[in-house]
């Protein structure tokens, strides 16, 4: 449960969905460095990382399975060109000793492909990248809404039912257009291996890959933050500001996680034919954070306009104070046993010198009253 603020849901004054125009005007009046730390306060405490936890696992449950099914199925579907271009571009994207274990899974998936029970299992394979990704749209309406402050989903059959659309619409969208970006030099590569691209053709692809991967995943993060929250959202373009600084992020998570395992040899020598599935769970986990760093800048961005006090309900805990007093209490408690201890014996040590003062002195005035008693005797 997080503790953000409830977002109200605000209108323009005639009565119409909030546009960029609006967007824009709050966010000079508000101020963008002010707004930048309240939105990442309204993450945070919205169960942002969290939810950003679970989404990177969806997203990697998805992925994995759905490109092997595929590149196996291409062959089944008489598209072999396509398996080619997907088996090729899956080999090139993936960084380091991880190229050999993405190459051994791909070449067992065609052979999978070869018999009917392991057709079978392919076709399964892309129904649970199907449903991970239902999920993981489903997870990222849980994010939105408690982002926007919005504690209880949609019932499951409208929860997950818009789920599996907004997965075969905005989410694979979104997720070409990440791709056209990220892999768009190998994805060109492969295509002109596979189909005899000349010059002119890759040029081509090279300049067009960038806006249309960037427009795609752009118009499908507006899209996305429109549906997910359970409350009623404000228009297409208002929506493309978080969308943006989502996109923003990404692209610069993206940028420094490819060049931290280009760069550093002790990535690829710490995980092995291991590399390919952990650098994929930190790209997940690290564009999961974007999406819903993105999706509080624009509930923020709504809550300014709607005159909401803060990002942040105010702290049910106890205070510092509080919260020290059972540790200062319990240490107290024990130094002040201690010290009475060390008192005690202490005590118990002086008292025994001065016991044994005493006796040594009774037994010196014994021993002198029986030297004079004797010197009496010889007398």
């Amino acid at each position: 449960m997080g503790t953000a603020t409830k977002v109200p849901q605000t209108r323009s004054m005639s009565g119409e969905e909030l546009s960029a125009d609006h967007a824009w005007t709050t966010l000079r009046r508000y101020g963008r460095w002010h707004l930048i730390r309240d939105s990442f306060a309204r993450f945070r405490y919205g169960d942002g990382m969290t939810n950003s936890r679970a989404l990177a696992f969806q997203i990697c449950l998805s992925i994995i399975p759905g490109a092997i099914a595929l590149v196996g199925l291409s062959s089944v579907l008489n598209q072999e060109q396509l398996g080619q271009v997907l088996e090729l571009t899956l080999s090139r994207i993936a960084p380091g000793a991880g190229v050999e274990a993405v190459k051994d899974v791909l070449a067992d998936s065609h052979r999978q492909a070869g018999h009917t029970g392991g057709t079978l299992a392919l076709w399964l394979g892309l129904a649970t990248a199907l449903f991970s990704l239902t999920s993981a749209m489903a997870q990222v309406e849980r994010g939105a809404n408690r982002i926007y402050g919005v504690e209880r989903d949609r019932p499951f059959h409208r929860k997950y039912g818009k789920a599996l659309l907004m997965a075969v619409t905005a989410g694979a969208f979104m997720t070409v257009g990440f791709v056209v970006m990220v892999g768009g030099g190998a994805i060109g590569r492969a295509l002109a291996k596979v189909y005899g691209w000349n010059d002119g053709m890759m040029d081509a692809f090279t300049l067009v890959r960038w806006p249309v991967g960037f427009l795609l995943a752009l118009l499908s993060a507006s899209v996305l933050f429109r549906a997910a929250p359970r409350r009623r959202q404000p228009g297409h373009t208002w929506l493309a500001f978080g969308a943006l600084v989502s996109l923003v992020l990404w692209t610069v998570f993206t940028l420094l996680l490819a060049l931290y395992t280009e760069r550093s040899g002790t990535f690829g020598a710490t995980y092995g034919p291991l590399t390919a599935v952990m650098a994929l769970l930190l790209w997940s986990f690290l564009s999961s954070m974007a999406l819903f760093l993105g999706l509080a800048f624009a509930a923020q961005l709504e809550a300014c306009r709607g005159g909401s006090a803060g990002p942040v309900e105010p702290d049910p805990g106890p205070t510092a104070e509080e919260e020290r007093e059972p540790l200062v209490g319990a240490v107290g408690a024990a130094v002040g046993a201690a010290v009475r201890e060390l008192a005690r014996l202490w005590r118990r040590r002086r008292e025994g010198r001065d016991r044994a003062s005493e006796a040594g002195s009774r037994r010196g005035g014994a021993a002198a009253a029986a030297r004079g008693h004797a010197g009496e005797r010889a007398g």
